[in-house]
């Protein structure tokens, strides 16, 4: 456990060098590296970035010979490599975009291409047809199906409190005695996120600004509260306080080797719960990745090819079926250099997760969800060390 105290310790370190060299006081950069930590960390104090990248490097080299276990040996060395790709982008020290996805978000999609874009479009497509919007082309079908399926602004918290609810009782009866949680949706507008889990004041924040249809909370639901934020962050804080999880296991890490698993298994909430439900459901989670991958590709447009959100906004928002306006505010926080690859992390993180949740047998269900929630992990680590049998 020493090696995730000092962890720990050293992240928070970092949290607090990086605060303090902002001069903006808006929501993300409020946020920092670490927006969440769910047990006290008392952080290093460093001198500069370049003392930080001293004790990074001096951390890992003790690995091989004071790792917990062979897994945690290779997540604490992707999680310290991620730390120092982001100690280069603080002080400005070269490193390309593709380094800071492949390097800080562990996943290796970087223009997700036209095929599997299209093959979403495919999906949603035959849904519109099942469902009778027919007769015209792609958008104008589902800008027709999605002006009935939208849940009118006065009854969204409604809606999603509802959902939550019902969320809360699925994870209850098949995964974990969840009962005593909850959160209570509240609207906000004109900020850098659709949804947003509080998790100090068990609150979702829910952007107003934003349209949304049941299918769309109800992600929102499985995404934010049960199975996925709270239920993983609850689990990591219990397990903190009892001593069967390092002290870096309480901190959600933004940008980091822990982004893409903090972000995946919040993304397959409704697989987990066997909650997807008929066409309109099959539709809202082939535009849930249909958009998710097309973020990426907004986001590698920008900082690889070095396009401005002039140009990119058209391609994206005819990609994704949706209107230049919305699109537009979806994507500002692209600019912001901290998050900037971080939506990589939602993409990345859902197929990582799925692509191991696809060969789990039902009887092996309670065993992966413990391996899964139970340990700090990345794309790499969760497929490597799962071990059914």
């Amino acid at each position: 456990m020493k090696i995730g105290k000092e962890l720990a310790e050293l992240t928070a370190g970092i949290d607090a060098l990086y605060r303090s060299m902002q001069s903006s006081d808006g929501f993300l950069n409020k946020e920092g590296l670490v927006p969440v930590a769910m047990a006290e960390v008392f952080p290093l104090p460093l001198a500069s970035y370049d003392d930080a990248r001293e004790k990074l490097h001096a951390l890992a080299a003790r690995l091989p010979a004071e790792a917990e276990s062979p897994l945690r040996a290779d997540y604490v060395a992707e999680m310290i490599d991620s730390l120092l790709a982001l100690l280069d982008t603080f002080d400005g020290t070269p490193i390309s975009f593709a380094d800071r996805v492949a390097r800080q978000i562990r996943v290796p999609q970087t223009l997700v291409p036209d095929a599997e874009i299209e093959c979403y479009r495919t999906t949603i497509r035959e849904k519109l047809d099942e469902l009778g919007y027919t007769g015209g082309t792609l958008a104008e079908d589902f800008e027709c199906y999605e002006a009935q399926a939208r849940v009118p602004t006065d009854e969204v918290l409604s809606v999603l409190n509802e959902l939550i609810a019902e969320a809360r009782t699925r994870v209850t009866a098949t995964m974990y005695p969840y009962d005593h949680e909850g959160m209570t949706p509240e609207g906000v507008t004109a900020v850098p996120f659709s949804a947003y889990c509080d998790y100090p004041t068990r609150k979702v924040l829910l952007n107003l600004d934003f349209p949304y249809t049941r299918f769309s909370l109800k992600h929102l639901a499985t995404h934010e509260v049960f199975p996925g934020h709270l239920v993983h962050m609850n689990i990591r804080e219990n397990r903190v306080a009892d001593g069967t999880m390092p002290l870096d296991g309480a901190q959600v890490v933004t940008s980091s080797a822990s982004s893409a698993l903090f972000e995946g298994i919040a993304d397959n909430g409704m697989e987990f719960l066997d909650w997807i439900s008929g066409p309109e459901d099959e539709l809202g989670v082939a535009l849930q990745r249909l958009r998710s991958a097309m973020r990426c590709n907004a986001a590698w447009m920008m900082h690889a090819q070095g396009m401005s959100l002039d140009e990119i906004v058209p391609i994206v928002a005819d990609k994704t079926l949706q209107d230049p306006v919305t699109m537009r505010s979806r994507l500002a926080f692209l600019s912001h250099n901290l998050r900037a690859p971080f939506v990589y992390a939602y993409y990345g993180g859902d197929m990582a997760v799925n692509a191991v949740w696809k060969t789990v047998k039902p009887e092996q269900r309670k065993a992966f969800w413990e391996y899964l929630y139970n340990n700090m992990h990345t794309p790499a680590t969760l497929a490597k060390y799962w071990q059914p049998n």
